[in-house]
């Protein structure tokens, strides 16, 4: 199994990582998330990150990020940008419930075989539901055999 990092504004990543270990528990081992707080610097921020990523890297890693050009986003990037020879490391922005269960659910080998489902689960888990109309169906009289009660002995 390959390794993933959440990066994302507080308290996102580590509420993600939450429900990923409620439903697959197993995947532990697996998975990391850190939380950015507001007014952190940069590097502080890429140093914890790079430590997590270098403990669910298995070798190659996955990191997810909730916003394209934000601060968790641009510290995935140079993370990736300066991963460590014979690794390697991808990013997608927008995470959500269903990319992270997705990504964990399968036992891909293949880095970008994860990269497809974690979107495909992103894509296919965002859409519109329905509220159903309330059957308004006229009541039955009651019969007098409908009208006693049974018991069971």
């Amino acid at each position: 199994m390959l390794g993933i990092l959440i990066i994302a504004h507080t308290p996102l990543a580590s509420a993600l990582k939450a429900v990923a270990l409620h439903t697959f528990p197993e995947r532990a081992q697996f998975l990391e998330a850190y939380d950015v707080k507001p007014d952190m610097p940069q590097e502080d921020i890429e140093v914890c990150a790079r430590q997590l990523l270098h403990q669910v890297r298995n070798p190659d890693a996955l990191i997810l990020t909730d916003v394209f050009g934000a601060t968790p986003c641009n510290v995935a990037q140079r993370l990736a940008q300066t991963s460590e020879d014979g690794y390697q490391v991808k990013i997608i922005a927008g995470v959500n419930v269903p990319m992270v269960w997705r990504s964990l659910c399968y036992e891909d080998r293949s880095l970008d075989a994860m990269v497809a489902r974690a979107i495909a689960g992103a894509s296919q888990g965002v859409m519109t539901v329905g509220i159903p109309k309330p059957q308004n169906q006229a009541p039955q009289g009651v019969s007098h055999d409908q009208s006693h009660t049974y018991h069971q002995q």
